[in-house]
């Protein structure tokens, strides 16, 4: 399982994250992390996936010494594991690509700094992001990625990628570049 909180969409980050203004999502962010370590704490073949790390840097400051070294736990056991590592989910459609660099620099950083090698992810993950672009996979690659996980694909082309069996692909993305890209 896996949770996606947007980290400003419809609601402030603040409202996301304390569960208020329950008229576009009956949600916090806050109370998801607690269930999440809770859950994961008692069982210990329960797994979890995390994406946004502003949240999670932000629930961070908010933990004691022993809720903070049971986290520490779950990420170097694997159990919570760390995806994306950027402070939000990556927006392909509008920004330059300088802001795609300075979030994921941003979040990559607090996660190594805070859980060491084992906090750096090596999965982007890019399940709710308006478009894609080719320029965010290339980036991803030269950020050392293994793969990138997305949603959202024209439903045409996700059809044929059923029919054809091509749901997993490689994505080269700038031809242009010859070996680089």
């Amino acid at each position: 399982p896996h949770t996606h909180d947007d980290v400003g969409w419809l609601k402030t980050v603040d409202q996301y994250y304390y569960g208020s203004n329950k008229v576009h999502a009956a949600f916090g962010v806050q109370y998801i992390l607690d269930s999440v370590v809770s859950e994961l704490l008692k069982n210990k073949n329960r797994r979890f996936i995390y994406v946004e790390s502003a949240f999670l840097w932000r629930w961070w400051q908010e933990q004691d010494a022993d809720s903070q070294a049971a986290v520490v736990q779950l990420v170097q056991e694997g159990r919570l594991q760390l995806v994306h590592g950027g402070w939000c989910m990556s927006d392909e459609a509008t920004p330059h690509y300088s802001m795609l660099i300075d979030q994921m620099t941003f979040g990559l950083k607090f996660l190594k700094d805070t859980f060491g090698e084992c906090g750096i992810p090596k999965i982007a993950w890019q399940i709710d992001p308006f478009g894609h672009s080719t320029e965010v996979a290339l980036q991803f690659a030269d950020m050392g990625y293994d793969g990138v996980f997305f949603g959202r694909i024209d439903h045409e082309d996700y059809r044929q990628r059923v029919v054809t069996k091509t749901m997993e692909h490689i994505w080269r993305p700038d031809t242009s570049l010859g070996e680089a890209g």
